[in-house]
């Protein structure tokens, strides 16, 4: 996720110091990792300089002083075309789930065991994010990325499954091409 164009988006609302934006981005993004203080302010810089946004001006109402930035037409311009855009699927798997599995054929580690371990934890997250969601409360945000995020732990759940099934083929598959 860039947070480029996640900051651009957010100044779209209006005018806004990187505090604020901070806390919006936590907010419209409640499972996502969140922004650091730094990284907002590097990344508002950025923007500054690229001539995406612009610095409206700087105020301290009683405390220290905070700058004001305003997304410019440029920066507007730029933020609709990213959210336009389609995002392809990923080319490659890079699952490190899949990886340990295969290191532990390789190793003579215990790739079921593995499997097992890694099903309970995902289970345990997903109790989590039942549990979120369902808060009352639960504001729509948190409910749509706790929905995303359980889609994907299930669709892992649902491999693992798989690969558990397979593993004595995946075995022998893997120590011929180790071999080979």
């Amino acid at each position: 996720m860039s947070s480029r164009h996640i900051l651009l988006g957010l100044l779209a609302g209006g005018p806004s110091h990187g505090y604020d934006l901070k806390r919006r981005h936590d907010e419209h993004f409640p499972q996502a990792r969140p922004l650091a203080y730094g990284q907002v302010y590097t990344t508002l810089q950025r923007l500054v300089r690229d001539g995406l946004a612009r610095v409206e001006g700087t105020d301290s109402d009683g405390g220290p002083e905070r700058t004001l930035y305003r997304l410019t037409e440029e920066g507007s311009r730029e933020v609709a075309a990213w959210a336009g855009q389609v995002t392809p699927p990923a080319p490659f798997v890079a699952n490190e789930i899949f990886a340990k599995v295969v290191v532990a054929i390789l190793t003579d580690g215990d790739p079921a065991a593995h499997l097992f371990a890694q099903r309970a934890a995902h289970m345990e997250r997903m109790r989590e994010l039942t549990a979120l969601k369902t808060a009352p409360g639960a504001g729509l945000a948190t409910v749509l990325s706790a929905d995303y995020a359980l889609n994907h732990l299930d669709a892992d759940l649902r491999w693992m499954t798989t690969t558990r099934a397979r593993l004595t083929t995946l075995t022998a598959l893997t120590v011929e091409v180790d071999r080979a």
